[in-house]
């Protein structure tokens, strides 16, 4: 068999190439490597008068022919690497191309990890290594995730004796985890052993992540601190905790703390959800001043790992993307869009409640109402035509719960004296305020105003500025940061308020607000409806003490927030005119 460098003009495709067919082959997988690096195994061709037929290596030559045509490449300027056969027989070449397309066999998990690694350590990216490879940028970490895998484990994977899915299992296994699992594994040769092995497949995963004991080896707190009773084996090897929520809510205390010692320290940390997997292979390692965070993992055995100094990879890609300008020159990298801490929903919630409450201490300042008409004169709003506030709520829940509230029933109240008062037929929706440009009715209202004494005609401008003022609005917030409402009066925490509350930062602030701190890291990790009826419990004294006028920071005036690295709308309005009245 004779290697030659042949031009694609000068090769053709044999009729006995078990590839053979009209439609074209799919080269998308090779087509990526072959940009970058070219054809690297030879072709099989046998000769055929000026021409060499191609025996097997019908992809790799289409493959180079595309890259050929995107490059602007002839080709007879291409040349591939040949392996020349024999002139032998159709069935000789056909035997041929069939042994060179079974045997070939694709890499297994581990064979591409220790190859990309090779390529990492080299200075390739992780881009650049999934763009050779034909493969997506998460395929590859995922294959990257194996290098923490104990040696012993990947000892085993290449004997044969676990497959490829106790492989990934095992990447995401603890290191304590990993070496247990050896342990039990390499038992296995012992002839004294009786026990049944390390666990695999269903087995595996049940051990991994669904043990109902939790030993005392994974307590963040001193032992002496737990008073319950510890259940040690047989050999006293192990032990554990006999009272589990006992357990719980020394282990929750101790997270508050390593919490709060981080974030002391200037990181964004995250508390996971008990039981819930932190995604490495969908971060970066990044420092804290690169935009990198801190994640608390807590699984259900007790253990608990903190991830430190991850940044999310898209928020990543958008820091290297920014990283130069268009000329090549430095430039600042795009800073990832800060997360809501509310929901819309939530945040509709407080805009309507806030905006209820000033109008309602409005009715009792009338001059500081009839300033504030002026200011709407004569820089304008987005309502003054004039018509009144719809308070459009975006969920039933909200409605009901707006319309039931002390200040919206002062306002009624108001509008029917007023209404009264200038004898006067309420409009459509019930208030004073017309809109509809009627002058006959203007008219006459003006001549009825002229009969009035001055404290009757700011009690009127009152009630048309606290009907004409504009939910969600900075002048909602400036109003209600001169008057100072007494909040607690017009508004109570209900079940739509903490129902629209999702954000788990902004939840257990609440509950350490209500019922303490020490409660509020003790339930760190359960999941907001636990917390949330802790909240419930307190505020109704069912179970617990009753706290009463209770008022959270997104009630205040100025208002406030739990998160600082989440926005919040109202919040961001009010920061912006704070410094205006204060």
């Amino acid at each position: 068999m004779e290697l030659r460098n042949i031009a694609l003009s000068d090769l053709r495709i044999a009729t006995v190439n078990v590839r053979h067919s009209r439609k074209a082959q799919d080269v998308s997988d090779i087509l990526p490597s072959i940009r970058a690096r070219g054809v690297l195994q030879p072709l099989l061709v046998r000769a055929c008068g000026d021409v060499f037929e191609i025996v097997a290596g019908r992809r790799r030559y289409f493959a180079a022919s595309q890259a050929a045509k995107e490059q602007g490449v002839a080709v007879e300027d291409v040349l591939l690497p040949c392996a020349v056969t024999a002139e032998d027989g159709d069935a000789d070449a056909m035997e041929a191309s069939l042994i060179e397309n079974v045997a070939r066999a694709p890499m297994d998990e581990l064979e591409e990890y220790e190859a990309f690694a090779k390529l990492l350590k080299q200075g390739r990216h992780v881009t650049d290594i999934a763009t050779t490879f034909g493969q997506t940028e998460r395929y590859v970490k995922q294959r990257l995730a194996l290098a923490g895998l104990h040696s012993a484990i990947k000892d085993a994977y290449r004997n044969s004796d676990i497959e490829a899915e106790d492989l990934q299992l095992l990447s995401s296994a603890t290191r304590r985890q990993q070496k247990d699992w050896v342990a039990a594994f390499q038992a296995e040769s012992d002839p004294q052993n009786d026990g049944e092995g390390a666990p695999r497949g269903s087995e595996l995963k049940q051990w991994l992540f669904g043990t109902e004991q939790i030993v005392t080896t994974t307590a963040l707190f001193p032992l002496d601190a737990y008073k319950d009773d510890i259940i040690a084996d047989l050999f006293g090897d192990i032990s554990y905790f006999a009272d589990v929520d006992a357990f719980w809510a020394l282990q929750n205390a101790a997270i508050a703390g390593v919490r709060d010692e981080l974030a002391a320290k200037g990181w964004k940390v995250t508390v996971l959800d008990k039981g819930t997997r932190f995604p490495a292979w969908q971060y970066d390692e990044a420092a804290m001043e690169d935009g990198g965070e801190v994640f608390i993992e807590i699984r259900a055995n007790g253990e608990v790992e903190v991830h430190q100094g991850y940044r999310a990879y898209q928020d990543a890609q958008d820091g290297d993307n920014g990283a130069r300008d268009g000329n090549g020159e430095e430039a600042q990298a795009r800073a990832p869009a800060a997360r809501s801490e509310l929901t819309k929903a939530a945040e509709n919630y407080l805009a309507l409640h806030r905006h209820a409450i000033v109008r309602a201490e409005l009715l009792a300042h009338p001059a500081v109402a009839l300033r504030l008409a002026a200011a709407h004169m004569i820089a304008s709003s987005p309502l003054w035509s004039v018509k009144p506030d719809p308070q459009r709520a975006e969920k039933e829940a909200i409605a009901d719960s707006v319309a039931k509230c002390p200040a919206q029933a002062a306002l009624r109240a108001e509008q029917k004296a007023v209404l009264d008062l200038l004898q006067l037929e309420k409009s459509y929706s019930g208030t004073l305020t017309r809109g509809n440009g009627d002058a006959h009715t203007a008219a006459s209202l003006f001549a009825r105003l002229l009969t009035l004494p001055d404290e009757v005609v700011l009690r009127v401008i009152a009630l048309v500025m606290a009907e004409t003022l504009a939910a969600g609005s900075a002048l909602t917030e400036a109003a209600g940061m001169v008057v100072k409402p007494e909040v607690a009066r017009w508004w109570k925490a209900d079940d739509a308020f903490l129902d629209l509350i999702r954000d788990r930062t902004a939840i257990n602030s609440l509950l350490s607000e209500v019922a303490g701190k020490g409660v509020a890291d003790a339930n760190v990790s359960e999941p907001g409806k636990v917390q949330k009826k802790i909240i419930r419990d307190c505020l109704n004294g069912e179970g617990r003490l009753r706290v009463d006028g209770y008022v959270p920071r997104y009630m205040a005036f100025p208002i406030g927030h739990y998160d600082q690295s989440k926005t919040l709308e109202i919040a961001t309005t009010s920061d912006a005119i704070k410094a205006l009245f204060t």
